[in-house]
């Protein structure tokens, strides 16, 4: 069974449970429950009924998943439960003995070379977004997607959160200690531009197989259209040639190749409706995580120009969190750094511009390139 669907039947079961039913676990990855009148209404099921998670249900069993109306059905059931959440961790953060050689490998920089000053113990302070999407053709997928940020650097360490997501469903958190420095929580309006910068992208990537199916399929019903309505043209055509200039016959003949070709853009037309993609975006919970990192201190040096940024070690992970893509947060490496602002980007935000041929940083100019004034590519 794929680890979503494994935390999917314990989360159900944690829920199912608080909300008063008899719930247990029964093989092959499901749950047997006796459901309350309240969770019957809710969740529209039996008193007695199975629920499935995994490629092969128990007998008798309804399937559970996050590609159907289940998520909805639990929605409604926690209501505003659950949306906001804090957490304090505190694992072992002992210093590390090769911090050089952390930076060697995590940090790459085609264009310039930095330095380490040094490292110190701190505490930072995550914020977690869970958002609920639904892209809607031909088919339909549905999925969460997480967005995390260090406020303290600004790193969007997708990998780290990836590999401390256990700890966070696990138990209970500890308490913040008194001496615990946080890092400011950001305000609203810095979170809203950030989700903007980085949904985009992490969406797309998550939808790139449903997309490339969808893609393949139509492809595959353009060519039979095409191969169907070119058989009807040829036939029509040669018929047509057949015929004398003024043979009465010809005025038909015509007609039909005509209406060949109208009812081929037709049906085209129908298949551009048929395959159009409906995405969807809704914010599901925030978990706010505080916990204690390495932070290093790093020098960038690019020319004659420097810049210290700050980089976050993270002890759960056990590595270091790439600095952010300032200009759309994606989490790919390396990074570019550009000779007006230093600003840290990828090579798709330093490419060159599609009317003049000069690559421009798109963290300092946004709208156009500075240059010709050719419009930029947007983020979405």
């Amino acid at each position: 069974m794929p680890p979503e669907m494994g935390r999917m039947q314990g989360f159900v079961a944690a829920l199912l449970a608080r909300e008063g039913a008899l719930v247990d676990a029964i093989e092959p990855e499901g749950l047997e429950v006796l459901a309350t009148p309240p969770l019957r209404q809710a969740l529209d099921l039996p008193e007695l009924c199975r629920l499935g998670f995994g490629a092969t249900l128990p007998p008798g069993a309804r399937r559970v998943g996050l590609e159907n109306d289940w998520l909805d059905r639990f929605g409604r059931l926690l209501g505003d439960r659950g949306r906001w959440a804090g957490r304090v961790l505190c694992p072992d953060n002992r210093a590390l003995s090769d911090p050089e050689r952390v930076l060697g490998h995590e940090l790459l920089l085609d264009n310039a070379t930095f330095r380490l000053l040094g490292v110190t113990p701190a505490w930072t302070r995550y914020l977690i977004l869970d958002f609920r999407f639904a892209a809607v053709s031909e088919e339909k997928r549905e999925g969460v997607l997480r967005l995390g940020v260090n406020q303290a650097t600004g790193a969007m360490p997708d990998a780290v959160l990836r590999q401390i997501a256990p700890w966070l469903d696990a138990g209970e958190g500890a308490s913040l200690p008194p001496d615990a420095d946080l890092p400011p929580a950001w305000e609203r309006m810095r979170v809203l531009d950030l989700i903007g910068e980085a949904l985009p992208s992490r969406l797309e990537a998550t939808l790139a197989p449903f997309v490339k199916g969808l893609r393949r399929r139509l492809s595959r019903d353009q060519d039979r259209l095409h191969a169907y309505h070119d058989d009807l043209h040829r036939e029509a055509m040669r018929r047509l040639s057949a015929l004398p200039e003024h043979d009465p016959a010809r005025r038909r003949e015509e007609q039909r190749v005509a209406a060949i070709g109208r009812e081929y853009q037709a049906k085209i037309d129908d298949l551009a409706r048929q395959y159009a993609m409906r995405i969807t975006v809704a914010w599901v919970q925030t978990l706010e995580l505080a916990m204690p990192v390495q932070r290093f201190e790093v020098q960038i040096r690019r020319r004659k120009a420097q810049r210290v940024i700050h980089l976050d070690w993270n002890p759960l992970a056990r590595r270091l969190e790439p600095p952010p893509c300032e200009f759309s947060r994606a989490a790919e490496r390396p990074r570019l750094v550009c000779d007006d602002a230093m600003h840290l980007v990828t090579p798709a935000g330093f490419a060159p511009c599609a009317s003049c041929a000069r690559a421009f940083c798109r963290a300092c100019h946004r709208e156009a390139c500075p240059k010709c004034g050719h419009p930029a590519p947007r983020l979405v």
